[in-house]
């Protein structure tokens, strides 16, 4: 196969001009030729503003500001999410704490600086995509630019003399790109071909990913709903807002937006490894309820498992937690029961040692016949250890040996205070301790089944049997999150195209030569350099020739002292592509 050129003019400008408009358009992305100067005046300045925020380099930017921005709503606390944390902040730290509220880091998301981050990010990929969209639809309506006039002038190009006719071997060329998969025609004296659109179109989903996965985001944050409740074995809970233990919400969000439905928790199971290294860690946490969608609901039975969420309407019921409620009877003096109930205890370590208080507001009466509130203080290890441990601390997370600690007092709980208590905590600043023999805290270790008896008659504490599980539920209606998944799930595919598909052309012209032998060129251009041009246009060369098989070169005439090398009008910076030849 020979190097040949069809055309022997001295290239210049025309030539640049034209391997230029046949390369072009390889890419939606806006042209930087011109200068990007500010005219004067307020509308040039806001035309040089617009142009600056709606190019690529200042949305990477703003996403990369974003990306840094969220960095602080996920190491300080958030007022959104933990108000105790944030509260405890401040009192820790009297000189960073009035920084961080200046700058709004202890409500990030919602902060001025971040919202202009993110709005800016929206208008910046919206002004960049809209017009790229219509540049691209309008690729995809017309056809590939005709072939330059000199394709050795190509970076991957070869060419050879065939004794089939042009028009053959035109017609041959295009039904070969056309089963490649190529949009082909013919343009004059050359077919025109060019591939690889998903590049571009992978390009444009993957910002109009970004757009979406905003919106979404947006969205959640201002609609979203997410409560937490504790429920023991055998009681329910009803979707209602006085019913959560603590409840946060979007802007935007309204108690009707709430899910209607209902559950019971029916039993709780756990299990936890024995033997080896991971001794205690939990192997099963599920809890089996029984729930019904909206006031006349027909009940369903479910299983609710850590990280497989019951999912009734636009919610989702996560269990979270988990722990003890020992069921605790108390009498006064005279054996009358004045509460009996399960007491759920907050857990303190993996072993589930657990903390809380029992409180008796109503129904006490003293030795006296005088009505006072009594306090206990509790103490909880589902494994004792023993008392040679010397430690009240849980050695395993199962009911194998439970042990209740609990120390007595008397008084007012301030329970009628107007001051919002929490039921894991005691106020003891108007309760009294009762005393032992010794005037120490009375206080005593209870196992399932034994009873506690109060100083002068003041009554019992039976720790009763029965120890029931607790679990801790996460209610969550956040409208956004398919969105923003489906978009994760576009832009990862999107940015996975735009990455490995490349748009390349192919040119073949056939044209008559001097001798009246056939000479062909075929000739590809990459958007980038890459090896994929050569070795591909190598292909389809040998393909070609195959079907136009090469003609022997004309001998040189010994007469004509001009001709004296057929290769003369071969371009010297002409390289043939890689596997074209045989």
């Amino acid at each position: 196969m020979s190097k040949t050129t069809t055309d022997d003019d001295t290239p210049g400008a025309t030539d640049d001009q034209e391997l230029g408009a046949a390369g072009s358009q390889l890419s939606t992305a806006p042209s930087e030729d011109a200068p990007n100067l500010p005219s004067l005046g307020v509308i040039g300045w806001a035309r040089w503003f617009w142009r600056q925020l709606t190019s690529m380099r200042v949305a990477l930017l703003l996403l990369l500001l974003l990306s840094l921005g969220a960095i602080p709503g996920s190491l300080i606390p958030q007022t959104g999410v933990d108000e105790t944390r944030v509260a405890d902040f401040r009192e820790r730290h009297d000189v960073l704490a009035p920084i961080y509220d200046k700058l709004g880091l202890f409500h990030v998301y919602s902060s001025v600086w971040f919202s202009a981050i993110y709005i800016l990010l929206f208008i910046s990929l919206i002004g960049c995509i809209v017009p790229r969209t219509w540049q691209f639809v309008g690729q995809l309506r017309g056809r590939p630019p005709g072939a330059p006039r000199r394709l050795t002038r190509l970076p991957a190009h070869t060419t050879w003399r065939t004794g089939a006719e042009p028009e053959q071997v035109r017609e041959a060329a295009l039904a070969l790109l056309r089963k490649r998969r190529f949009r082909a025609h013919l343009a004059g004296d050359a077919v025109a071909a060019e591939k690889g659109y998903l590049r571009e179109v992978g390009n444009l989903l993957f910002h109009i990913a970004l757009i979406v996965m905003l919106i979404a985001f947006g969205w959640g944050q201002l609609f979203k709903s997410e409560g937490n409740k504790l429920i023991v074995e055998g009681d329910g809970f009803a979707n209602t807002l006085t019913q959560y233990d603590d409840f946060k919400s979007g802007n935007l969000f309204t108690n009707d937006d709430l899910v209607p439905f209902s559950f019971d928790v029916k039993e709780f199971t756990g299990t936890y490894e024995r033997t080896g290294p991971n001794k205690g860690t939990p192997r099963t946490y599920q809890s089996e309820v029984t729930y019904a969608e909206g006031a006349d609901g027909e009940e369903k039975t479910a299983v609710i498992k850590v990280n497989e969420p019951l999912e009734i309407g636009d919610a989702k019921v996560y269990l979270v937690s988990h722990g003890y409620a020992p069921v605790v009877t108390v009498r006064d003096g005279k054996g009358k029961i004045v509460y009996r109930d399960a007491v759920p205890l907050l857990p303190l370590d993996a072993n589930v040692t657990s903390s809380g208080v029992v409180k008796v507001l109503d129904g006490y009466r003293d030795t006296d016949g005088k009505k006072e509130q009594l306090g206990f203080n509790a103490f909880f290890v589902p494994t004792f250890g023993g008392s040679a441990t010397g430690t009240m601390l849980s050695q395993f997370p199962a009911l194998d040996y439970p042990v209740l600690a609990l120390s007595a007092y008397h008084g007012d709980l301030k329970a009628d205070s107007g001051i919002p208590q929490s039921v894991y905590q005691m106020d003891k600043t108007k309760m009294k301790e009762f005393k032992d023999s010794d005037g120490e805290l009375f206080k005593k270790l209870l196992t399932p089944g034994e009873t506690m008896t109060l100083p002068d008659g003041a009554g019992s504490v039976t720790f009763e049997k029965d120890v029931k599980e607790w679990a801790g539920f996460q209610v969550v209606q956040e409208p956004g999150g398919g969105w923003a998944l489906g978009g994760a799930v576009a832009a990862i595919a999107g940015l996975a195209g735009s990455l490995f598909i490349q748009r390349r052309r192919v040119w073949v012209r056939a044209v008559r030569g001097d001798d009246g032998v056939t000479v062909v060129e075929m000739a590809g251009l990459g958007r980038s350099e890459s090896a994929k041009v050569p070795e591909e246009l190598g292909d389809l060369a040998g393909i070609l020739y195959d079907r136009a098989p090469g003609a022997p070169d004309p001998s040189p005439d010994p007469t004509d002292p001009t001709d004296t090398d057929t290769d003369t009008d071969t371009d010297p910076e002409a390289v043939p592509a890689e596997g074209a030849e045989k």
